[in-house]
């Protein structure tokens, strides 16, 4: 396998890990090193501990690719101090590029929740639980049908219209524009000083409000007009959903559930509520924290949502709403997901390290009562 970029190596991971599909309040996608940087080898971890980057200390990787962010909040320094600023220092110092997947590979195919749903054996899957993005605008402008290609194109070429793994989408409607040149316009089509109707068509485009400035200066580079009519709207649009849900092979009661899901995610303990005796067939998922998506599962018909990170008013709403809830803890609803990052980032780097054994978080371990 030859040598690339980081930035062709993560281009090549998008058709998997749509990067620009994380949630509005998410990192996603390069967030330390050098985009020209070439990648010998690999690491791939479900979090950057202190571990983690004494591992990469051991053993350089050119680029690391974590599962959640290390840098999640925003800091004020990058110095070598303990926390999340010095592991990000100590990466620096090692030349070592940083590239974050966390929501944007939850919500795509074969990603996150979709192998904490094919470790538990569900079939029919469909998402649920609507993850807002970053955010949207749809432009929209009026063309002579003879244009509307070189403009479609310069607009897309700008960032706009991409949706998932498409690209170039449009919506396109014909119509009637009219219009009464100024003296001293310079009409394209028409007649100076007339009332003019021409056949025009109306192009859609959804963009990222970030490349919104391109799009609109491609818009009018490209189009034919003096003065190009265009409209901005902000839009919530064609969001990916974070969970999945789907139906067992075979029901099973709560409890051989509850058994099912922590031998699965190999847990010794779970948190669970509402999970009744009566046999059960349909069960949603979300890794990481879904409580808040609880009343979504329930809408979808899910007889039980096993999820992390799951508060006492979560489940008290869950236990109102009829909704069994099955907590294994967070990085074990991650975990089936970090094993096929693991394998999507071999498939992009000459050599490979496999750093995800290094479990993120503290050491939890169940006591019970003796006496």
């Amino acid at each position: 396998m030859s040598e690339r970029s980081v930035a062709a190596a993560l281009e090549e991971l998008s058709t998997s890990i749509p990067w620009d599909q994380a949630a509005d309040w998410d990192v996603s996608g390069l967030t330390l090193g050098d985009p020209s940087q070439l990648v010998r080898t690999a690491g791939v971890c479900h979090e950057v501990t202190g571990e983690v980057v004494a591992a990469v200390e051991r053993e350089p990787v050119d680029l690391l690719v974590t599962y959640h962010p290390l840098l999640f909040r925003p800091v004020r320094t990058v110095r070598a101090v303990s926390g999340p600023e010095g592991l990000a220092f100590r990466l620096i110092r090692l030349g070592v590029s940083l590239a974050v997947a966390h929501t944007a590979f939850d919500v795509c195919p074969g990603g996150t929740a979709d192998s904490l749903a094919a470790s538990l054996d569900l079939q029919e899957t469909c998402g649920f639980g609507p993850l807002e993005t970053a955010p949207q605008v749809k432009v929209v402008t009026f063309i002579p049908a003879r244009y509307t290609k070189e403009v479609a194109e310069a607009m897309s070429s700008a960032g706009g219209g991409r949706i998932g793994n498409y690209r170039g989408c449009s919506y396109r409607t014909e119509g009637i524009g009219a219009f009464l040149p100024q003296a001293g316009s310079a009409p394209v089509v028409g007649v100076a000083e007339e009332e003019n109707r021409v056949a025009e068509v109306r192009l859609e485009m959804i963009a990222p409000a970030a490349r919104q400035d391109a799009v609109v200066a491609a818009l009018r580079k490209a189009h034919p007009y003096e003065e190009p009519a265009f409209d901005l709207y902000p839009v919530s649009a064609n969001l990916p959903m974070v969970g999945r849900v789907g139906v067992l092979p075979d029901p099973l009661s709560g409890p051989e559930l509850v058994d099912r899901v922590a031998d699965v995610l190999d847990v010794e303990a779970v948190r669970c509520a509402g999970v009744k005796e009566a046999k059960m067939s349909k069960v949603a998922v979300l890794p990481g924290s879904g409580g808040s998506f609880l009343a979504s599962a329930g809408a979808c018909g899910a007889d039980v949502v096993v999820t992390a990170d799951v508060s006492h008013h979560q489940m008290a709403q869950a236990d109102q709403l009829g909704i069994g809830v099955i907590d294994p803890g967070h990085a074990a609803t991650e975990a089936p997901g970090v094993r096929r990052l693991l394998g999507l980032v071999a498939g992009v780097a000459p050599r490979i390290v496999d750093l995800t054994g290094l479990r993120p978080g503290p050491r939890v371990r169940v006591r019970r009562k003796t006496g």
